[in-house]
């Protein structure tokens, strides 16, 4: 297996930036990608160890092209996640004013985290989607475009000029990246872990999503992501991804998840993994009834009870 980590590329992108945080990086080959998706295939195809990929930002929520992937396909594992506040700077060719600019490109991730300042600065200018703000300020570079909104970093790598910086509509405007390889057994609990898992239900119906999120509220578990996605079999079929604080190997998040696979015509288990945003354990304690002491203590009853020891 080849010790590389695959990235949605080309170089200069905000996830490079964000893989480079981790530090099992240094005794890594950091290799781009086109897309997400064949960043994903590189740890399918066994051609990459893993993939570092964005999946959610703090404008927009879930990033659905990382969600789709993890959805579909050959089954993968989230193992770490990253933090990285972002902002912008409109990349330019050296000597290009804002009064040139009739074009402008980026991930389509980006364009809601720049719109009022697109919309105050540069109300007439033609927006390009492109595959990452990396490969904008490259196609910037080539003459495409007239500018790109990227990180400011990115410039020197490509020969051009940050003509704005510190641009963004939102204040403490974060992405959050993950590292994904295939299944295994997750790492221990930390004390502040998150679980991942996409539910199907079995046929649409009245409180049918009430019944879903209903495993993780009587067990006191709080989501912190739900996001429906389209399956592909019709419109109004749909799937949900959710993030989930507790780890797999919580008894309340266990019993969750084999509610769960009762309930769902499918469960992907996507991974149990420390959280990114808290860096102590036992953040909150759990609701009353749902700590695993709780729990092993009324299975031990439940077993004295069909005993006859009650």
């Amino acid at each position: 297996m080849p010790a590389s980590y695959a990235y949605l590329g080309p170089e200069g992108t905000f996830t490079e930036v964000a893989l480079r945080t981790l530090p099992e990086t240094a005794t890594r080959e950091l290799v781009p990608y086109v897309s997400v998706q064949s960043a994903l295939d590189a740890v399918r195809n066994q051609e990459a160890e893993a993939a570092f990929v964005p999946i959610e930002n703090s404008v927009e929520g879930g990033i659905t092209t990382t969600l789709d992937e993890l959805v579909a396909g050959q089954p993968l594992m989230i193992y770490r996640e990253v933090l990285l506040s972002i902002t912008f700077a409109l990349l330019v060719r050296p000597g290009t004013k804002l009064s040139d600019i009739k074009t402008v490109t980026a991930h389509p991730a980006a364009q809601p985290q720049v719109r009022n300042w697109l919309k105050a600065n540069l109300p007439d200018a033609v927006w390009e989607s492109a595959a990452s703000n990396a490969d904008g300020a490259r196609l910037v570079q080539e003459g495409r475009y007239d500018a790109a909104f990227a990180g400011e970093f990115a410039a020197a790598r490509y020969g051009l000029e940050a003509l704005e910086t510190e641009i963004h509509d939102a204040e403490n405007a974060q992405t959050r990246f993950v590292l994904v390889g295939r299944p295994a057994r997750p790492a221990a609990p930390s004390g502040a872990d998150k679980t991942s898992v996409v539910l199907w239900q079995r046929a649409d119906h009245p409180g049918g999503l009430r019944d879903l999120l209903g495993e993780f509220a009587t067990r006191g578990i709080n989501l912190m992501l739900l996001q429906s996605r389209p399956t592909g079999a019709g419109i109004g079929n749909y799937c949900f991804c959710v993030d989930a604080e507790g780890h797999i190997a919580d008894r309340r998040m266990a019993e969750a998840l084999m509610g769960l696979k009762r309930l769902c015509l499918q469960v992907r288990f996507l991974g149990s993994y420390p959280r990114a945003d808290i860096g102590v354990a036992d953040v909150r304690p759990p609701f009353m009834g749902t700590s695993d002491e709780e729990f092993m203590a009324a299975a031990d009853w439940v077993t004295r009870c069909q005993d006859g020891r009650f």
